[in-house]
């Protein structure tokens, strides 16, 4: 912890440092994009852009560059005057989107950062103090196994090994897309199947190969919390007959079922079948959550930290979908920046449900960007008790990475 003396005057934002992991992890479709916003204090705070996966890595690194000049010179204890600057004097800023939403939680999680630098204290202090002691977790994304190497889940009994591995290290949930990898291998995302067809209608050898994954894992334990992802593989028909099909497996919730910004698709769902529907991994901002909330679509929402706006705009996600009863699972598929800046918020929330513990998340590699390693203990977390987000990039990753400075 730096050795900070209260100041008479404002500090000043005077750069902040983008690093692209990509030049120093080997996974394809993990490369975590953070950024260390630097003050004339000597305080530094990070941040993570939610862009370490999908097609957008390039724009995650521009948006920080191109938002991060604007600030230059601000106070950084003013983080709602930094944000509203954002929002509204950058023309795109009032569209939103995605990578105009991730590099705005990329800023706001570093500010957060500084404060609780600046005041010696962790940033859920300054959210309302614990609500929650510990967070129970989940082991997610076990459609690729559950180790420290990814590979594709085909047959049922691949899927209930996989499950009995995250079983052993204490988890009592877990969560699955049995749908996005084809009966023939294929991960639906990057090679699509046409004999594994996911819309207008369901053919029988899809469901009977899905139901057969998820009654696998199912027969380990009926007291196994099985969560549903569907990544909008499906359309409104096939959600609903899937759901309906896998009922009496006991189903903890139904992730993205249909296109996430669809929140009249996503109501019909609701409206069609008993098991509870959750999204928001693509919804940012309050006024994207808003028509989800209003019209009762979703059970639980999945703001994304890195994603959604930062924990400012995540902690008011929250207390918005508390007046709807809606629980929160906030969305973690990053680096470890991401999980502190989550566990941070969830500690706080009275409306905490549980959290995702990534496949990402255990492999070695992305663990030893950071200098901690926050991994749940039979099968809960607790949050960082250091001074700010409790995470900082390593000086050796840094060296490692290509590093994009803003001045």
């Amino acid at each position: 912890m730096q050795d900070i003396e209260k100041r008479s005057t404002p500090m000043k934002i005077t750069s902040i440092d983008v690093f692209d992991f990509a030049k120093c992890l080997n996974y394809e479709d993990c490369a975590p994009i953070c950024i260390r916003i630097n003050t004339d204090a000597g305080i530094s705070g990070f941040g993570e852009v939610g862009l370490a996966y999908g097609n957008a890595h390039y724009a995650g690194v521009g948006i920080v560059r191109d938002f991060g000049q604007l600030i230059i010179g601000m106070d950084p204890l003013n983080s709602e005057a930094i944000r509203e600057k954002l929002f509204r004097t950058t023309f795109w800023g009032m569209g939103g989107g995605t990578v105009i939403s991730a590099g705005m939680s990329a800023i706001d999680i570093a500010l957060w950062d500084i404060k609780g630098k600046y005041y010696n204290i962790p940033v859920y202090q300054m959210l309302g103090g614990k609500t929650n002691e510990k967070m129970h977790a989940y082991a997610s994304q076990l459609q690729f196994d559950w180790d420290l190497e990814d590979k594709n889940m085909n047959a049922p009994e691949e899927y209930a090994e996989a499950t009995k591995k995250a079983m052993a290290q204490g988890y009592t949930a877990v969560k699955i897309d049995p749908v996005g990898v084809a009966a023939s291998g294929n991960w639906q995302r990057t090679r699509q199947d046409p004999d594994w067809r996911l819309r207008g209608q369901l053919p029988k050898n899809v469901l009977e190969l899905v139901r057969a994954r998820l009654k696998a894992v199912r027969d380990l334990s009926d007291t196994l919390d099985i969560i549903i992802e569907l990544h909008a593989f499906t359309d409104t028909n096939t959600a609903i007959q899937l759901a309906n099909y896998i009922e009496d497996l006991n189903i903890m919730y139904y992730e993205e079922p249909v296109h996430p910004l669809n929140a009249v698709s996503m109501r019909e769902i609701r409206e069609n079948i008993n098991i509870p529907i959750a999204a928001g991994e693509r919804i940012y901002t309050r006024l994207g959550y808003r028509p989800f909330l209003e019209n009762r679509s979703v059970n639980v929402i999945q703001p994304d930290v890195c994603l959604c706006g930062g924990i400012s705009e995540t902690k008011k996600i929250c207390d918005m979908a508390d007046t709807y009863d809606a629980k929160v699972q906030v969305h973690v598929c990053g680096g470890p920046i991401s999980t502190a800046a989550a566990l941070h918020v969830e500690t706080v929330i009275p409306n905490f449900l549980i959290h995702e513990e990534h496949s990402y998340a255990i492999k070695e590699g992305l663990r030893a960007t950071c200098k901690y390693d926050y991994l749940p203990e039979d099968g809960y977390l607790t949050v960082p008790e250091l001074p700010g987000i409790g995470q900082e990039i390593t000086e050796e990753t840094m060296k490692k990475t290509w590093v994009y400075s803003v001045k």
